[in-house]
């Protein structure tokens, strides 16, 4: 079968842990275990990723020089390359000797009129307290909102509506390369009157772009993994009960935080809504029983 997985940051750096190169080297090893039986069935991976913690990292640095500002669009590509190389490295080794991987950085065309830019959504970076949430503000005229007890600042998410350099990606996929792409959700440009491309401030949603890929290379699955289990209503209450197996009409009835699990849920329903595919969602360890249909939550059409 043919699967894009789509990692979440915790991929790199589990919740509260500080943002090192020996967290993030263990964590990555951890991933590229819990997706070898993938390999070893032999499925055909694509791999995209979140970036949340590392760009948030680089803005906060590239803010303490107002003088030298970096576009976040050019951070989105710092990050997408070095959690790529990190993947990469990852998988080589935890894979038999002779697999192929290319990682690549990916463009994503959106609109500069969406509503996003008016209505910033995107948590990126670490967390902070309320205080130190206002205080940044100020400072830096971010934009900030609660995430959970804490807090983090927010950019704009605008919807990915082309993946540009697709044909490559179907190009290496069809001579055997795994791919590592859509890094962060792909790096934001825009078309301008002439038709030429340019960058824009935002992180696009890596689930969102994730449904995209998946629904344009016709991938069986899309399998979204990150540090819960499944799908819950109710969730962080005494009634949480997860959901197993739905379809995407049950789901889409349902409403789910925006900063959590809201995007993983948009976008299983409408890859699996626009496709005869799957999706799945839950933790990195269970990618395969997420498959079997014993671990995680499960999104079909009946």
């Amino acid at each position: 079968m043919r699967i894009v997985v789509a990692l979440g940051g915790n991929a790199l750096l589990q919740r509260g842990e500080a943002l090192t190169a020996e967290n993030q080297a263990r964590n990555i090893a951890v991933a590229a275990t819990a997706l070898v039986p993938l390999f070893e069935a032999g499925h055909e991976i694509i791999l995209t990723h979140g970036n949340g913690p590392q760009v948030g990292l680089l803005a906060i640095q590239s803010a303490s020089t107002p003088e030298t500002p970096t576009a976040l669009d050019v951070l989105d590509a710092e990050s997408a390359g070095m959690i790529g190389y990190l993947l990469a490295q990852g998988l080589r080794n935890a894979l038999p000797a002779g697999r192929t991987i290319a990682t690549l950085l990916s463009e994503v065309r959106v609109d500069s009129a969406d509503p996003a830019f008016v209505h910033p959504t995107k948590p990126i970076g670490r967390v902070f307290t309320e205080i130190e949430a206002s205080a940044l503000a100020a400072e830096r005229g971010w934009h900030v909102a609660q995430d959970g007890k804490t807090w983090r600042r927010v950019v704009a998410s605008p919807k990915p509506l082309e993946i540009l350099g697709l044909e490559a990606i179907r190009t290496l996929i069809d001579h055997q390369i795994t791919v590592i792409c859509l890094g962060g959700g792909g790096i934001p440009v825009v078309r301008d009157p002439e038709g030429k491309m340019h960058g824009i401030e935002a992180v696009i949603d890596k689930d969102h772009a994730s449904a995209l890929l998946a629904r344009d290379l016709k991938a069986d699955w899309l399998l979204m993994l990150t540090d819960v289990e499944a799908i819950y209503t109710g969730w962080g209450t005494d009634h949480a009960e997860a959901i197993r197996e739905t379809t995407p009409e049950a789901l889409a009835a349902l409403s789910f935080p925006a900063g959590s699990m809201g995007p993983k849920v948009a976008a299983a329903v409408a890859f699996v809504s626009h496709t005869a595919g799957r999706a799945g969602i839950g933790r990195m360890q269970d990618a395969s029983a997420i498959l079997a249909g014993t671990a995680g939550s499960r999104i079909a059409v009946r």
